[in-house]
């Protein structure tokens, strides 16, 4: 079958353009990944969800693909504005009493972990930005020599002004950046909006490294033009990243790499929409998040945050709630069953299967449109195609959507469990709490946990209690 043509969104252009790769049928992916101080929440495996699906939309329409996701492993201010930022990896680290190396590697591992409970798969490479501190320098010295930086007492600006077109990505203009410029600047810099390439060390700090102006450590923008580059080259195809990073991140990986090489690296950006939580944007820093393992904890399928973020644009904001990801978690469970009983039946040929097949295909190349792509699976599950058509699609559609849909049924429950539950839901709805309380202890000595939702109890299997 003939692919459709891809046309997916640039957020430089605010339009759907035609992917024309640089190597013929291989695509390269540069993706923002984490800067890996706390645990990764659920907004933030949203957005590392776009370049998985990105890859297997890609890869199911022909293509090869190469990714490539940064580990941000260096810590760097939180205000560049001034010398008061917090760096984030240092806090955690004096917070936890460990060294930055041991933040690092903890919390790398634990995206690693979280990220595979929501079938993302693994990038081709993670560069961490320890491990190219050099390509960093050789990088901030071009950018000294054509005119683009500025050294002083040690450390090194971007000069803001040098760079016309800064600013196309977010349509921010450099007056507007200038006059928008609040509170104390860094005296030092030539005009407010410059931002740090190179910060020098000042006493007491873990992570320092020598440079020609002296020991300090990289700024943040800096680290992924050097990473990005080093590995996909000077030109590749497309970059991700959540919608948080058009600005200032991106688009002062913009003037850094162009300045640098004299052209245009990236030929399309991609962003993701951001997860919200109550209206607020899900944040660290907000602390109104979610970890994917707190709502397994919670007797919900991880996966049926994957199955949540399907149902919307990848580049819209998505309210997230227990909920809409309840009815996500019960809507994934019907189609693996129906799933189950699709794949037992005899093998018949259904050509009338080939018009969905075409059709997700178009879906996938119009931009990664997920949801029509879900509507097409609960099309296709309602059909009259022959039940064993519709698992040998469903079948070769989840390379995409990650859904695992031949997982096996839940588990069945132990004998006498399911007396129990029903006991303690009618307690809890009696108010009865020390009665519920009691049973769930019997429970959990069977080897169920049972988690209370807002819809009722829910129960998963569990390592056995001792009564």
């Amino acid at each position: 079958m003939d692919s459709p043509t891809v046309r997916l969104y640039n957020t430089f252009t605010r339009a759907k353009e035609e992917l024309r790769p640089l190597r013929d049928g291989v695509v390269r992916i540069y993706s923002c990944g984490p800067t890996v101080y706390r645990y990764v929440h659920v907004g933030n495996l949203r957005t590392f969800m776009l370049p998985d699906l990105l890859c297997r939309s890609l890869e199911y329409l022909g293509y090869q693909t190469e990714q490539v996701m940064n580990i941000t492993d260096v810590g760097h201010l939180t205000d560049d504005t001034f010398d008061r930022g917090e760096d984030k990896m240092l806090v955690s680290a004096r917070l936890e009493s460990k060294s930055p190396e041991e933040i690092a590697a903890h919390y790398t591992d634990a995206f690693m972990a979280d990220a595979a409970k929501l079938n993302i798969r693994r990038a081709s490479a993670y560069p961490h930005a320890t491990r190219y501190i050099q390509q960093m320098l050789e990088l901030i010295e071009r950018l000294i020599a054509g005119g683009h930086a500025y050294e002083v007492g040690g450390t090194v600006y971007y000069d803001m002004a040098s760079f016309p077109a800064y600013g196309r990505l977010s349509r921010n203009t450099t007056d507007k950046l200038l006059a928008g410029a609040r509170g104390e600047v860094d005296p030092r810099k030539r005009h407010p909006g410059d931002f740090t390439l190179w910060k020098a060390a000042g006493n007491h700090r873990l992570q320092v490294w020598p440079s020609p102006w002296g020991p300090g450590f990289p700024g943040w923008h800096i680290e992924c033009s050097a990473m990005s580059m080093s590995i996909l080259g000077a030109r590749f195809d497309i970059h991700t990243g959540g919608a948080d990073n058009v600005f200032p991140h991106h688009e002062a990986e913009i003037a850094q790499s162009e300045a640098a090489t004299g052209h245009q690296v990236v030929s399309c950006w991609m962003h993701g929409g951001l997860l919200m939580l109550a209206g607020a944007r899900m944040a660290k820093s907000a602390g109104n998040f979610f970890r994917v393992t707190e709502l397994e904890d919670q007797g919900f399928d991880p996966l049926a945050f994957r199955y949540l973020a399907l149902q919307a644009k990848y580049r819209t904001k998505l309210n997230f709630s227990t909920d809409g990801l309840a009815g996500a978690d019960r809507a994934l469970s019907q189609l693996r069953d129906r799933m189950a009983g699709w794949s037992g039946a005899a093998n018949v040929e259904d050509t009338t299967a080939m018009s969905f097949e075409s059709r997700f295909r178009d879906a996938l190349a119009d931009d990664l449109d997920l949801p029509a792509a879900m509507a097409l699976v609960a099309e296709l599950s309602r059909s009259d195609v022959a039940p064993s058509a519709k698992a040998m699609l469903l079948r070769d559609w989840d390379r995409v959507l990650g859904l695992d849909l031949d997982r096996p049924r839940k588990a069945s429950l132990p004998e006498g469990a399911s007396e129990l539950l029903d006991a303690r839901e009618k307690a809890r709805l009696a108010k009865d709490f020390q009665t519920s309380d009691r049973i769930r202890q019997e429970l959990a000595a069977l080897g169920v946990a049972v988690t209370d939702t807002a819809e009722g109890q829910r129960w998963r299997a569990a390592a056995r209690r001792a009564p």
